[in-house]
């Protein structure tokens, strides 16, 4: 969860943030809910970005794989707790009927952010649009 933020790291909740930040927040959210959509086989449904819980589920995985990917933590046996926690992450994001196609709910999404008062920095239309599937 660090592509769109420079020198740093994104907390793990985008409320202190300030209005384009929270912006930036919740497009990188979305960027790493479909890489890993994709790398773990999760099954999402549409909707996750409405339920604090399942943010949460997939801010935490994603930070959490991500201090594996940039070798910040070179821990084996603390990588496969990871992969043996995706079962229970998966229980939590299980709430909602529909399964998550990034291209069908991007505008859904966008628009979910606009409502929570996040400011899209100029420039940034269309970007992060995830997955085609």
């Amino acid at each position: 969860m660090t592509d769109l933020i420079e020198g740093g790291r994104w907390p793990l909740d985008w409320r202190a943030l300030y209005p384009r930040e929270q912006w930036l927040w919740w497009e990188q959210l979305w960027m790493d809910v479909c890489a890993l959509r994709e790398r773990y086989r999760l099954s999402l449904r549409s909707g996750w970005w409405e339920d604090s819980i399942q943010v949460e589920a997939v801010a935490a995985l994603a930070a959490w794989a991500d201090r594996y990917d940039t070798g910040e933590w070179d821990d084996p046996p603390g990588k496969l707790a990871l992969l043996f926690e995706l079962e229970r992450i998966e229980a939590l994001l299980r709430e909602g009927s529909e399964p998550f196609h990034p291209r069908r709910d991007r505008e859904v999404f966008l628009a979910h952010v606009t409502r929570l008062g996040c400011q899209r920095p100029a420039g940034r239309e269309g970007e992060a649009g995830g997955d085609d599937r």
